[in-house]
């Protein structure tokens, strides 16, 4: 067999499967603030920019408008969010946090450090990774 083919070669195969490992391991911290890993990313920017329109928040997250407008529309039946229509161009949709949103931060604020207790990585690894990680995004074709 050829060498190039084998799964154990391949870059894609732990990025893709330690993505999911990771994904998963947010399960039960992000229940008991009852959203999921898109709802909960989807949080993280807008609790930073507090608005923003759909295809920037699509840019932000690499995420389409076909995924984006399911997630939202739970999320602002959930009353974390409210989508409007730009006032200067009717095309544009806008996503505001709305006060529930924001109040959900709070309950959000010790995820990040829960995560870092499970993941078996020190300081300088992670934060290597996460550098190595930004620069694949950064030049993917």
């Amino acid at each position: 067999m050829n060498e190039a083919l084998r799964l154990e070669n391949q870059l894609c195969f732990p990025l893709y499967a330690a993505a999911k490992a990771v994904t998963n391991s947010y399960k039960p911290f992000l229940e008991s603030i009852n959203l999921t890993y898109t709802q909960y990313i989807v949080m993280l920017v807008l609790w930073e920019k507090q608005n923003i329109t759909v295809k920037d928040l699509g840019a932000c997250l690499y995420l389409d408008s076909g995924t984006l407008t399911p997630l939202l529309k739970r999320l602002e039946a959930k009353g974390y969010i409210h989508r409007q229509r730009s006032p200067e161009d009717e095309r544009v949709v806008e996503i505001v946090l709305s006060s529930s949103g924001e109040g959900l931060r709070d309950k959000a604020r010790e995820i990040p450090k829960q995560m870092a207790q499970c993941l078996p990585l020190t300081d300088d690894e992670a934060s290597t990774l996460y550098r190595l990680l930004y620069k694949i995004l950064e030049q993917t074709c």
